[in-house]
């Protein structure tokens, strides 16, 4: 066993080694208590301790009495019942101190009484309440009837409110406007015409439908891909994610008769809506997309590539989603207007609508 100890070499403290045999350890341990104490009076201050362990234990004490739980409780409620309360009430004695409010007393307006053409003092006074509140309601006193009393005076001509001015006012009636109902469209089937490219199949709308698997929804868009009849395609609140939109985007890049899809109310993140964007480079067909109001926000950085790819399309009209960031919102509303005004300029010039780029104007 190796323990340290100092010596000093040229002013300097340095530890030392000191090897000691198992007897001189065992005898060391079963040494007593006093002797320890004893040998500590004499023992050198070693500068490698703690400050608190170089002086000697004062913490042993004797007790100074038997300790007993109970006769210190009961000791202790008995002097805080026998110590007298302190009397710190003062008594109203009825004395008055410093200087009394006296309220300055104001001069009341003479109202003066206005005097009216006798034509004028007959009408107001055998005038109903109704009439005065009509009357009150031109001359913009707001304030002394309801609002639907005030805004019927104002559109009508004529004598239309029923109560007065004093009368007790009452709710409006509103009528009860039904739920829509659920969309009854069938997955199933029109999955099946779609891929059979049914011609009476223009427009498929899913829309609000929670229980569409993600597989059937990629289903749809690997239909569109053949497909040359469905002209617009929603999917709104369908829980739709990023494989669906995935699938979205490589059918838009094959499809050319698509017009208008609509995505908007899902799980898609930014990954998955830059992928549809993007699929606008080789789509020349679509003419309308809408993303908004997703689970999450889709950032800067996308909304900056969305505005960038959206000013290299020519054939996009309607780009439904509120940028977030200023810069990118101005980009695309330029973009979409510059489409719309170069189909305008087509249309005028009699030449082709929608060409392929911007040369061809």
């Amino acid at each position: 066993m190796r323990e340290t100890d100092s010596t000093v070499v040229k002013n300097k403290l340095v530890p030392r080694l000191v090897i000691q045999s198992r007897d001189e350890k065992e005898s060391k341990n079963s040494a007593p208590l006093t002797d320890c104490k004893f040998l500590g009076k004499f023992l050198k201050m070693n500068a490698l301790l703690p400050a608190g362990l170089r002086q000697k234990d004062q913490t042993k004490k004797a007790p100074t009495g038997t300790f007993q739980r109970d006769n210190l409780l009961a000791h202790l409620e008995k002097q805080a019942k026998e110590h007298p309360d302190k009397e710190d009430l003062v008594p109203f004695t009825g004395e008055k101190r410093g200087k009394a409010y006296v309220p300055k007393q104001r001069v009341d307006p003479i109202i003066e009484n206005v005097t009216l053409e006798p034509e004028l003092e007959e009408a107001l006074a055998s005038a109903s309440d109704a009439e005065l509140c009509d009357i009150a309601a031109i001359l913009g006193m707001h304030t002394l009837m309801s609002n639907q009393q005030y805004y019927e005076a104002l559109a009508s001509s004529t004598i239309v409110n029923k109560q007065g001015l004093n009368s007790v006012i009452q709710c409006t009636q509103y009528k009860p406007v039904p739920d829509e109902e659920p969309n009854s469209t069938d997955v199933e089937e029109t999955l099946t015409r779609i891929k059979r490219n049914d011609p009476d199949l223009v427009e498929v709308n899913l829309n609000n439908i929670k229980n569409i698997p993600i597989p059937i929804l990629k289903a749809y868009a690997e239909a569109l891909m053949k497909n040359t009849v469905v002209e617009r395609f929603s999917i709104v609140g369908t829980r739709s994610n990023d494989p669906v939109a995935f699938a979205l985007a490589e059918m838009l890049k094959v499809n050319s008769t698509l017009k208008s899809l609509n995505v908007e109310s899902n799980f898609i993140t930014g990954a998955g809506i830059l992928s549809l964007i993007e699929s606008l480079q080789n789509n020349t067909t679509l003419l309308e997309i809408k993303i908004d109001n997703q689970s999450q926000p889709l950032g800067n950085k996308v909304e900056m590539e969305i505005a960038s790819i959206l000013e290299k399309n020519t054939t996009l009209l309607k780009f439904g989603y509120h940028f977030t960031q200023q810069g990118p919102r101005l980009r695309g509303s330029n973009a979409m207007m510059n489409n719309n005004d170069l189909v305008r300029k087509r249309r005028l010039e009699g030449g082709p609508i929608f060409p392929k780029c911007r040369t061809n104007v």
